[in-house]
């Protein structure tokens, strides 16, 4: 019982019911203007749903009154959007018609059957039914009190039912096109590689400060010399600040989609990272060959983190070590290797998320990169095309 009265306590199921009978408010005022004329109104209702605004207008009240919810809802069953095509433009007809018919039987029952209730409460009283609903009996028949409950069940079951299939109807005829779903699924992808690469920079560029402040501490404290401790400190205090840059920058991104990437650190700005390392104590041997400048932003930006991640590493895992790079550009291919000294404590070539995100941001753009011990070193070789 409590199952079959559980719609009667949902709003929406009398939002629906309302949604029917504002389908046959112009239709009831033409009848009182030419009621033999009444195929007109759906012949006018077809032409107002080729106009590309109508599936707005439907959208915004179905959206509204069948799901009972806001316009702006994220993943709309119901779309909003103007008709883009003419595929677009039958629906909303037929969605129109559709609902202009469900909507006239709905509110003839609505009036009909409350009426028909209070004649069979008549007839069992001895009185006289009213000769324009279905009851067409006179006399005392008390047993009719008994049949008085019955239409107005109906009536729920009807405006239930009505609702249930009107909003099947809409989510059918009004919700996204093939087209539409499709750009949606785009959109959406895009957000969540967006969302991917933010975690990724925020990984690389915190991890990165985080690394260079530990190395240089633990150097400072063993060195035991005050000169020292303070480049160590001016060290800590530049990483940092660039950390501190980064992260703003990507909270930036996060409150305003629309910010252009071009902001983010490129391969022009690799002297910051290599003397950060040297800060760190680390012996870096950097050999750059090519026009840096010229490459592509996405390339330029991914080759930024890829060497950052690359000299995290070797501060994290190997210390102040003799560390080799080399930047190369040429023949549509940015080069970058990164190489130093094995040490006791090597991560395996899938271990840890920096490695594996440096395979991803090359995979990404068409690349490759090989990561592992080779001839005595660590190395990270990245390739990645320029086109």
């Amino acid at each position: 019982m409590a199952r079959i009265l559980r719609p009667f306590t949902r709003a929406v199921t009398y939002t629906r019911w309302l949604h029917l009978f504002i389908a046959v408010v112009w239709p009831a005022m033409w009848w009182y203007i030419d009621n033999t004329r009444m195929y007109l109104a759906a012949v006018l209702l077809a032409l107002a749903g080729l106009v590309p605004a109508m599936r707005t207008v439907e959208g915004l009240q179905a959206g509204l009154l069948l799901l009972g919810r806001r316009h702006d809802a994220k993943d709309p069953e119901i779309v909003t959007a103007r008709s883009a095509t003419w595929a677009d433009r039958g629906r909303t007809v037929v969605w129109l018609e559709c609902r202009l018919l469900l909507g006239c039987g709905v509110s003839f029952l609505t009036i009909h059957l409350p009426m028909l209730a209070g004649d069979l409460m008549k007839t069992a009283q001895g009185g006289t039914a009213d000769p324009a609903t279905f009851l067409h009996v006179s006399g005392h028949h008390w047993w009719h009190a008994l049949l008085v409950p019955v239409p107005l069940a109906v009536l729920g079951a009807v405006v239930v039912v009505a609702g249930e299939f009107i909003t099947l109807l809409a989510r059918h005829l009004l919700g996204p096109s093939p087209a539409e779903r499709l750009a949606a699924l785009e959109e959406r992808t895009d957000q969540l590689l967006e969302r991917t690469r933010i975690a990724r920079e925020l990984h690389d560029s915190i991890g990165h400060a985080l690394t260079v402040a530990v190395v240089q501490a633990g150097a400072a404290r063993a060195a035991g010399d005050p000169a020292f401790t303070d480049r160590a400190l001016d060290a800590i205090e530049e990483t940092g600040r660039a950390a501190l840059e980064d992260l703003e920058r990507v909270l930036g991104i996060l409150r305003e989609s629309e910010r252009p990437v071009s902001s983010r650190p490129a391969l022009t700005d690799a002297d910051r990272l290599l003397e950060s390392a040297r800060a760190s104590g680390a012996k870096v041997d950097a050999e750059l060959t090519g026009a840096v400048d010229t490459l592509p932003g996405p390339v330029s930006r991914e080759g930024y983190r890829i060497l950052q991640e690359s000299l995290t590493n070797v501060l994290r895992h190997a210390g102040a070590v003799p560390v080799r790079v080399r930047i190369a550009v040429a023949d549509g291919t940015l080069g970058l290797e990164v190489r130093n000294p094995l040490t006791a404590d090597i991560p395996g070539p899938g271990r840890g998320s920096g490695l594996r995100g440096i395979r991803e941001r090359a995979a990404l753009l068409g690349g490759s990169a090989r990561t592992g011990p080779d001839r005595g070193d660590w190395q990270v070789h990245v390739e990645l095309p320029l086109r």
